[in-house]
């Protein structure tokens, strides 16, 4: 009977954690491993304690915590810096396995802590440290202290790269743009998931690297921030307003971002030449080319999440953007001796769309997500070409279309887990738009068609500290442009492999097949003039380039220093280049076309430290041979370029100088010279609502930016030389403002990103 009671009251006081799930773990020193006994270890739940422990003699602890949803492990001890680890919403028990804590550096009573680089599955996740947020005044600024390889922000165009191409950027797992990203505060960034390798679901939208940013969770309430800058010595402005609130289960978004240039004093000399087989002509022009643009981004959302297991997305965007450029120039021609001509190109652009969003976990294995965008799109194009020749004649090559699309993009996807180790999704991606091209000049009206259909799937495995990852799609796609149509069937396939030898050393390697399929655009089969000697057209019988990547990359860490190398190979078959070829009687034509073969190789080193006494640094060097072959011709070019970031911070001050050292790229007979830029910028910031900031850009340039090409083609050989003289010594000035009603509270999940940003016209 006594053995039947102590039963029965062990059940009794077992019942209420019967449903508890269990976190444990071991808190190691980073130096040399040893057990860090008595760290304090504490569990949170948007921000509020919810139980904590302290770590035994070895450094293991336990916790115990009925609380389903997402969750915040905080671990301290004194004399090291502390360390904060995510643990998403679940049931399951987790072991987190040893957590490494660093020294903490004491330098003028101050302890300073270093970012938390954790590699997981591929990818790197990085907790920006205290001394770097409190350091960057923008999201951007902290972008370019982080240790992500491959990642290179520019401060001047506010744009991020990885290897030179554009991320797939995600908040909190909701597709975004860069200008969400820029509307971000540092102190709101909780963590950034970072991978130079595109997941299998964008592997057909040409993007490089993904970027998934989450944001601290908080209670309802809402934020305010404006940004603007201006420069005080040329017709230049940006902005941007985002306003957001949030309440039970609902948010609502506002974003409206605006840009403005006016630059009159950007100039081009050329010397080029048209040589065909019985025919040559010389050309030297010095050319005026201002340009004017505005843009109006403008985006409503609303997310609306009954449950952490539910999200219901809205987002509608709109974008005017009119653009208008001129060409004052004056040419001295072989053939018909000298002559002037003024060119008018204006644009006229306007994409309303709407976006829907539906994801729901049915548990903690699986999930399903849906997506629907439809896109409304205009285009209304004017370009004139105007020569007036010695005698007094003139010619005018006139280029006006209107274009019209309509598309509708859908996807769904579907994610399993079948452990903590292995993970499988896949998806079904379509695409279907019409539009039309009015050619005004001849009224000609052709219709273009195309179905877009990707289907994928992904497999990953961690073992031990393995992990191996393996997707592979069929893309079809069906076009029509007018009387031509084409049909695709290709396969997209990456190989990713991630090996943490240590906990400083992390190796990982890809291998990626990925078709490049013309565009609708360039396929467009309709000719036009544009000057008296050449006429540009599109290309209906373009074939499918294959590229063939392989990429390795080790990278590591120690206290404060970070280092990665990357090495990649790259070879594409049937690559498409620009090319001029002569038609006969003076003219020459002007398409892209499919040359034989292009490979390249290059290598990138990234070192970093950060947090020494506020001090900071990183540099990025980088070295690339190319070459590019046709049927009769060959082209190779070896190229360095570097950039560096150096900043200090003390108290509300922050200075910073980012310096770029362009370097060159091929692209068949073509060579161009990338964008220079350096900027010092000095930030205050008086307080936690407003930051202000003064940048000196393109210091002691009296070209500002600078673009020479070079073209070594037997047709059309040329060297130019173009720069940006309102550019030249920008003094910029910023001014931000930021404040929180209460609080936010972000749990949107979401991982599809399609939107329609093709076009049937091909301009000239």
């Amino acid at each position: 009977m006594t053995r039947f009671f102590l039963l029965l009251i062990t059940l009794i006081y077992s019942i209420p954690t019967l449903g508890a799930r269990t976190i444990q773990g071991i808190v190691l020193s980073g130096t040399d491993s040893t057990a860090v006994a008595g760290a304090n270890c504490q569990l949170r739940s948007d921000g509020k304690l919810i139980g904590g422990t302290t770590a035994d003699a070895d450094g293991a602890f336990t916790l115990e915590t009925d609380n389903k949803s997402s969750l915040t492990l905080e671990v301290s001890m004194t004399g090291f810096s502390s360390t904060s680890i995510i643990i998403e919403s679940g049931a399951k028990n987790l072991n987190t396995g040893a957590i490494y804590l660093d020294e903490g550096i004491a330098l003028n009573e101050v302890t300073v802590t270093a970012n938390s680089t954790v590699h997981s599955k591929g990818r790197t996740i990085v907790y920006p440290a205290a001394a770097d947020v409190k350091a960057s005044a923008t999201s951007m600024s902290l972008f370019m202290k982080l240790p992500l390889a491959g990642l290179q922000a520019n401060p001047i165009e506010r744009t991020i790269t990885v290897d030179g191409g554009t991320p797939v950027i995600l908040i909190n797992g909701v597709p975004s743009t860069i200008s969400d990203l820029n509307a971000l505060q540092p102190k709101d960034i909780e963590k950034i998931e970072y991978s130079r390798f595109t997941p299998a679901r964008y592997a057909d939208k040409g993007a490089t690297g993904f970027l998934n940013i989450t944001l601290k969770k908080r209670t309802d309430g809402g934020q305010v921030y404006a940004w603007g800058r201006s420069a005080l010595n040329t017709a230049f402005v940006d902005g941007n307003i985002r306003a957001s609130y949030h309440q039970g289960p609902s948010q609502f978004t506002l974003r409206y971002n605006p840009s403005w240039r006016n630059y009159q004093q950007v100039y081009d000399t050329t010397t080029e030449s048209y040589i065909g087989d019985d025919f040559r002509v010389n050309l030297e022009e010095h050319d005026r080319n201002p340009f004017y643009y505005h843009m109006h981004a403008i985006t409503l959302k609303y997310d609306y999440s009954p449950s952490t297991k539910t999200l219901f997305s809205a987002t509608f965007s709109a974008e005017p953007y009119i653009t208008e450029r001129r060409t004052i120039a004056g040419t001295v021609d072989s053939q018909l001796g000298e002559y002037e001509n003024y060119n008018k190109y204006k644009s006229n652009d306007f994409t309303p769309s709407l976006d829907l969003f539906l994801r729901h976990d049915f548990n903690e294995q699986n999930s399903l997500e849906a997506q629907l965008v439809g896109t409304l799109s205009s285009s209304d194009f004017r370009r004139d070409n105007n020569y007036i020749f010695s005698d007094g004649s003139e010619e005018a090559y006139i280029m006006n279309v209107d274009s019209r699309r309509r598309s509708l993009i859908s996807e769904i996807r579907y994610i399993h887990s079948f452990s903590d180790n292995t993970s499988l999704s896949a998806g079904y991606q379509n695409t279907v738009s019409n539009s039309t091209n009015k050619y005004l000049t001849t009224d000609y009206r052709p219709e273009l068609t195309e179905n877009n259909n990707y289907v994928y799937a992904s497999l990953g495995q961690s073992i031990g500290n393995f992990y191996l990852s393996l997707s592979s799609g069929a893309k079809l796609f069906w076009i029509s442009n007018d009387a031509n149509k084409r049909h695709f069937i290709r396969n997209i396939s990456t190989l990713q492999a991630s090996w943490n030898a240590s906990k400083n050393w992390n190796f990982a390697a890809a291998f990626q097949y990925s078709p490049r399929i013309p565009s609708l655009s360039a396929l467009t089969d309709y000719a036009q003039q544009v000057s008296p000697y050449l006429i540009s057209n599109g290309n209906p019988d373009l074939k499918v380039s294959d590229n063939y990547l392989i990429q390795f990359m080790p990278s590591y860490t120690y206290k404060k220093f970070n280092a990665s190398l990357l090495m990649n190979y790259r070879t594409v078959s049937n690559f498409v280049m620009d090319d001029v070829r002569y038609l006969g009687d003076g003219l020459f034509l002007s398409q892209s076309i499919n040359a034989r073969k292009s490979w390249d190789t290059w290598a990138n080193l990234n070192l970093r430290i950060n947090d020494i006494a506020g001090f900071g640094a990183s540099v990025n060097l980088s070295l690339s041979h190319s070459e590019a072959m046709g049927e009769d011709w060959s082209h190779h070019l070896t190229s360095f370029s570097a950039s560096f970031n150096m900043w200090w911070n003390k108290g509300p001050y922050t200075i910073s100088y980012w310096r770029k050292v362009p370097g060159k790229y091929l692209n068949g007979h073509y060579v161009g010279k990338e964008e220079n830029g350096d900027a010092l910028e000095f930030e205050w910031q008086p307080n936690k609502h407003w930051t202000v900031s003064a940048s000196w850009w393109y210091m002691f340039d009296r070209k500002g930016t600078r673009y020479p090409s070079w073209n070594y083609s037997e047709v059309n050989p040329s060297v130019r030389d173009r720069y940006i003289k309102n550019n030249s010594n920008m003094v910029v000035l910023s001014l931000s403002y930021s404040a929180d009603f209460g609080s936010i509270f972000r749990t949107a999940r979401r991982n599809l990103n399609n939107s329609d940003n093709g076009s049937s016209l091909l301009k000239f």
